[in-house]
């Protein structure tokens, strides 16, 4: 069998016929499919699942390369096409997940046949008819017809959401006076405009420098507010159709209301474990919380006499002052040792040797802007190509704004190749040690994704675990981002002299500093998360405030909206829980390696083929146990929040 090749992507100029013409042609071989699958069904219930595996696989693909090119083509007609594409995929799914004569095909497989079948594929079936379920197979007609038009309705809602978050980038001003205190290459990079003023836009590279070093309270206020105005007013109005649609989906298929619905199928369960999760964690936030922002508002009453709490718009900053002078770490400083070209390099070396991979550089390929970079991922001893990756690593205009690893190909042994693209916006020269964490992180994401697509089903394929699970690995690796030994082997400043150990010992106190009221901060979007799909509240502003006073350590910016922009309402709906889930299960898991040899080719090992490359093969909850021995707890964590 010869190996699958990658996807060959389109010229700049063709990509918008080429977006329609795969998508006319995928669609009508996915319908083509499931058309012989209910008029001549395979005599044995294996050759069912696999011809229902490849329709899926061939259908998700198409989802995934709309969703990634939606968010990351320079031409806007692109991303509309794209954008159609994921409505019709979508449709297709909705369609495809109600219709009765598939289901009976799978319902009506003999007995004697799924009694014999491999515990995958057992697996797999039991997904499938799960899928036709809670999709409202067994609803009558019109019931059916209504769910179909929900669907669809969600679709274009939840791309709406994206889309007006990403395009609503503002843009504050400042005169150079009011930036003292901004890093030497980020005033190089802002020059003053005709007016004798710098613009700042609300993307990362340019917005979080400015909340971290500007002395000027006005211009701290102004950059953060204008993040937390992205897409107010506009998206009120979607994100309030959004959940009343997503509640009335989960009534009419015999739930309770969307939460209980969504965690269905996730590790947690049910979604009334989930304000229960969120106070616990909440419960023992509660006193290092309040121990740090003891010392963060004791610092902020030295510039502002008689202030009773530490505003958003100055957090970060005196944040910043408190590392600097309580732990000796000044972030000007730490950013001059973690220019993006060498992090780049080093997270390649680091990934590479920890996984056992090596990543070959491909530069005869169309891609669709010059920042990207691609790499082939081999094992590092080996010839056969594993999977394909893309780096699309600065921001730009009509590009996605955050990070996030997209998929751009499932993969399938023998099949189809693995494609993973990460899409983030950080700076070309010198990076925050925080964006450095966040590239480690997202890489996780993308190295499960190559790892878990080696598997025989499209429907286990990279990250296909539990949806509360997906954070565990990518926040496990974000632990290598930290460790003085392996950030010496790339973090070095201009004169090539690697960063201190001592300095990476107060940067990682500096960090641990603040992670109760971090973790508080991380349940109130929990609750936004949970709250707003389980109550539907008429007005938004007024419950986001409510449960800012009740979660977050830092009040009410007046007249903000930051649900407007808050991303995760779209994908995460109302499990943004999972993050602090995941967290526990992550803390756990790097319980496993020893802090002096992180490299253990053991235990990494076992982790790289227990954990990532299975895929979604196995429940989570078994996949953590079969690595470490026995079932998850809570306690790492537990000891790692009040250290």
């Amino acid at each position: 069998m010869s190996s699958p090749q990658p996807l060959a992507l389109p010229e700049t100029d063709a990509a918008e016929t080429w977006v329609k013409e795969r998508t006319s042609q995928t669609l009508a071989h996915v319908r083509e499919l499931a058309q012989q699958l209910r008029t001549a069904p395979p005599s044995r219930a294996i050759d069912v699942l696999k011809a229902w595996d490849q329709l899926s696989l061939e259908l998700g693909s198409l989802g995934g390369l709309a969703g990634l090119l939606a968010n990351v083509h320079p031409v806007e007609a692109v991303r509309t096409a794209c954008e159609d594409t994921e409505v019709e995929v979508d449709r297709v799914r909705t369609e495809l997940t109600q219709d009765r004569t598939l289901y009976q095909v799978f319902a009506d497989l003999p007995a004697e046949q799924t009694e014999a079948l491999d515990p995958l594929a057992a697996r797999l079936l039991e997904k499938t008819l799960r899928d036709f379920t809670r999709a409202g197979v067994d609803r009558d007609d019109a019931t059916r017809a209504r769910l179909t038009e929900i669907n669809e309705r969600l679709t274009e809602l939840n791309l709406e959401f994206s889309r007006v978050t990403r395009d609503d980038v503002r843009i504050t001003t400042a005169t150079p006076e009011q930036l003292d205190g901004m890093p030497a290459d980020w005033l190089e990079a802002h020059p003053v405009n005709d007016k004798g003023l710098v613009e700042i836009t609300t993307d990362y590279p340019d917005a979080l420098p400015i909340r971290m070093f500007a002395k000027d309270p006005a211009v701290r206020r102004a950059v953060t507010v204008a993040g937390l105005e992205r897409g107010w007013p506009h998206n009120d109005a979607v994100l309030k159709e959004m959940f009343a649609l997503r509640h009335e989906l989960a009534t009419l298929v015999g739930y309770e209301d969307w939460p209980a619905f969504d965690a269905e199928v996730k590790m947690i369960g049910e979604g009334r474990a989930i304000p229960e999760f969120i106070d616990k964690i909440a419960g023992a936030a509660e006193g290092p919380m309040k121990r740090d922002l003891e010392v963060l508002l004791d610092r902020y009453e030295r510039d502002v006499p008689g202030a009773s709490a530490v505003s958003a718009a100055d957090a970060l900053y005196y944040e910043e002052l408190v590392r600097q002078e309580k732990y000796d770490v000044d972030s000007q400083v730490v950013r001059t040792f973690f220019d993006f070209a060498k992090v780049h390099q080093g997270l390649l070396d680091v990934t590479g040797r920890l996984f056992g991979l090596r990543y070959e550089p491909v530069t005869d390929v169309v891609t669709w802007h010059e920042d990207v970079s691609v790499f082939d991922v081999f094992q590092q001893d080996g010839g056969e190509r594993l999977g394909r990756i893309y780096l699309d690593l600065h921001p730009r205009e009509g590009k996605y704004k955050h990070a996030a690893q997209f998929d751009l190909a499932t993969g399938v042994k023998g099949r189809q190749l693995p494609e993973g693209v990460l899409v983030c916006n950080f700076s070309r020269g010198l990076m925050e040690h925080d964006h450095v964490v966040t590239l480690f992180h997202e890489f996780g994401h993308l190295i499960h994704h190559v790892l878990g697509g080696q598997g025989e089903w499209a429907r286990f394929s990279g990250v296909a675990t539990e949806w509360d699970f997906v954070e565990a690995p990518s926040q496990m690796l974000e632990e290598w981002a930290w460790d003085a030994d392996v950030l010496q082997t790339f973090a070095t400043n201009e004169t090539g002299e690697p960063i201190p150990a001592d300095l990476v010992a107060r940067m990682r106190a500096a960090d641990d500093f603040g992670k109760g009221y971090h973790a508080r901060q991380q349940m109130f979007y929990a609750a936004i998360s949970y709250w707003f799909h389980k109550e539907q509240p008429a007005d938004l502003t007024k419950r986001l405030q409510e449960l800012q006073a009740a979660y977050s350590p830092y009040p009410y910016l007046d007249g903000t909206h930051f649900f407007a922009n808050f991303g995760h309402l779209g994908g995460y709906s109302s499990g943004y829980y999972t993050y602090m889930w995941s967290l526990v299960i992550a803390k756990d898991l790097f319980s496993a390696f020893d802090p002096d040899d992180l490299f253990d080719p053991e235990v990494a090992g076992r982790y790289r083929d227990l954990v990532l490359a299975r895929g979604g093969e196995k429940d989570a909850a078994d996949l953590v146990a079969d690595f470490l021995g026995r079932p998850y707890g809570f306690d790492a964590y537990a000891a790692w929040l009040v250290a």
